[in-house]
């Protein structure tokens, strides 16, 4: 009797033993991780390069003076709207001895000059009256009378070239001396109009500088800048790596980051056809156009610094998932999600890819709205055990 209670006791154990061996062998077959899931759903994807540049106006108009001078007085500063027209600045003109001594000269000739046409045309027209005296009598030939009209009409013609000579001499005086001269309208003034309108951007000069009037040597001095804000552009530049990717009329998307990241639509209208090395990489120049209304164009002021999202495909409302839940086939390469089939049981489903941002994908085929995807790599979190 003893002997088989010690026989039970054995087989119990053996049993314990063997089922406690298979539990471990079943639990060692499982995967330990219990995954998550997500399930495909309808977004937007955009794939984009950004470039960085600077908001600045369509074009700038540098006014200049058409004479040179000190200026005197300035009616504009920056900031101000005014119209093709309005004064800007008055320059005072300094006189300058060699050039007035020159012109002064230059007078005295053309008198001189024109006393001595004078003189020969009254000279020639006694001639002249003398010899038509004849030939009305039948004295002389017509060929004489003809010879000593033409005589005269030269004389009075010449006579006529020193008097506008004159009248020249005394108007390059009147400039030399104080800058401008009746007769010639527009041409010659001391003061300084805007030939656009538009916002005064700059005003670079100062009552009592000097400057210098634009001409064949100089390109004179800028007494304003002035452009229309409403018709801003965005200047700024791309790296070669990115400029295959891009073309013109593509949509821009312009953030502001003065103006608590405004964005702003713009189009890619001009891209550099040459690059320029900056810092060990080539960067293409490129530009385009901002589309804002009148209300919002006044409020982008020249020169902010911006950056252009350029868009370079868009899928609108499109199936797609998370591009961490997809897995690749280690010998095809071929894309594949692992998808639900009961409590953390999956099967492997092959996808169709599309567009991608870095973040999301679109799903052109392969699962559903309905189906849950396996998060295979997910990360766990860091356990606080107070172990510090």
């Amino acid at each position: 009797m003893k002997r088989t209670g010690t026989i039970f006791t054995l087989i119990v154990i053996l049993a314990a033993a063997i089922a406690g061996i298979y539990y471990i062998y079943i639990k060692d077959q499982q995967d330990p991780t219990i995954y998550e899931v997500e399930q495909a759903s309808k977004q937007t994807i955009v794939k984009e390069t950004v470039a960085t540049g600077s908001i600045v106006p369509a074009e700038e108009v540098n006014i200049k003076p058409n004479i040179s001078g000190v200026i005197e007085k300035i009616h504009v500063e920056a900031g101000n709207y005014i119209e093709a027209g309005d004064l800007i600045a008055e320059i005072k003109v300094v006189p300058n001895v060699s050039n007035l001594t020159s012109a002064s000269n230059n007078i005295s000739g053309a008198q001189t000059a024109v006393e001595t046409a004078r003189l020969a045309r009254d000279n020639q027209k006694a001639l002249y009256e003398r010899q038509k005296a004849l030939f009305n009598k039948g004295v002389i030939s017509a060929n004489e009378f003809d010879l000593a009209q033409n005589a005269y009409n030269n004389a009075v013609q010449r006579y006529k070239q020193e008097a506008v000579s004159l009248q020249g001499a005394r108007q390059n005086y009147d400039i030399a001396r104080t800058g401008t001269t009746a007769g010639l309208g527009n041409y010659a003034q001391t003061t300084v109009r805007a030939t656009v309108s538009g916002m005064v951007l700059d005003v670079p000069v100062k009552v009592g500088n000097q400057v210098i009037e634009a001409n064949n040597f100089n390109e004179g001095t800028s007494i304003a800048v002035i452009a229309d804000v409403k018709q801003m552009i965005f200047e700024g530049k791309i790296d070669e790596s990115e400029v295959g990717k891009i073309k013109v009329g593509l949509p821009l998307e312009i953030t502001v980051g003065a103006y608590d990241n405004k964005k702003y639509s713009a189009v890619l209208d001009y891209i550099a056809p040459k690059g320029v090395a900056e810092n060990g990489a080539i960067q293409f120049a490129i530009k385009g156009t901002l589309q804002t209304s009148e209300e919002e164009a006044q409020f982008i002021r020249a020169g902010l610094s911006a950056n252009a999202s350029i868009i370079l495909e868009k899928a609108q409302d499109v199936l797609a998932i998370k591009e961490a839940l997809v897995q690749y086939d280690p010998k095809t390469k071929k894309p594949f999600v692992e998808v639900a089939t009961g409590d953390q049981q999956f099967k492997r489903k092959n996808v169709e890819l599309g567009l991608s941002n870095g973040i999301y994908v679109e799903i052109k085929s392969g699962v559903t709205t309905s189906d849950k995807i396996k998060v295979w790599n997910q990360l766990k979190a860091p356990s606080n055990r107070g172990d510090y």
